[in-house]
């Protein structure tokens, strides 16, 4: 239900600046998941390439350059911490199309979800309007979250 209000407020926005973050808790890999959606021409702002900056990156599994250039970024505008304890994401598949780039991401984590914090600051330095959707989904514990230029960091206690 969660996930379809964010969707459709995403679909809504776009004039407004607004990326999308979901957090899925994979309890027998003891993996995190993780998908994130911007706008290409936003993220070309934000990560300093500039708006010709989009040819310097190949949107293929194999491109090396691009794939570390993503992670990066990611790591730099997203800090994640689970327990307290900061993470660092890995880069999976990524697409490109109709403006909108996304990323599947992951990292792994041995002990028990107890909360998870996560400072958002994609796009924030450069769009007071700026909305960063999040949904963090740890077995039964599924809350959402909007985070903005003024407050970036939210903290979600697993019960």
């Amino acid at each position: 239900m969660i996930r379809l209000l964010i969707f459709s407020i995403w679909l809504v926005f776009h004039p407004v600046h607004v990326s999308l973050m979901s957090i899925d808790y994979e309890p027998e890999g003891k993996l995190f998941n993780i998908f994130l959606k911007i706008y290409f021409d936003d993220f070309l702002l934000d990560s300093g390439l500039g708006a010709g900056g989009g040819d310097k990156l190949v949107f293929q599994d194999s491109d090396e350059f691009t794939r570390v250039y993503l992670t990066d970024y990611v790591n730099e505008k997203v800090r994640i911490m689970i327990n307290g304890v900061p993470v660092k994401t890995e880069l999976g598949k990524i697409d490109l199309s109709d403006n909108e780039l996304r990323m599947n991401l992951s990292f792994g984590s041995e002990a028990k979800v107890r909360s998870i914090t996560v400072k958002n600051q994609i796009m924030t330095s450069i769009y007071s309007d700026q909305a960063n959707m999040l949904i963090v989904k740890v077995n039964d514990f599924e809350e959402g979250a909007r985070l903005t230029a003024l407050e970036t960091e939210k903290t979600f206690d697993i019960q």
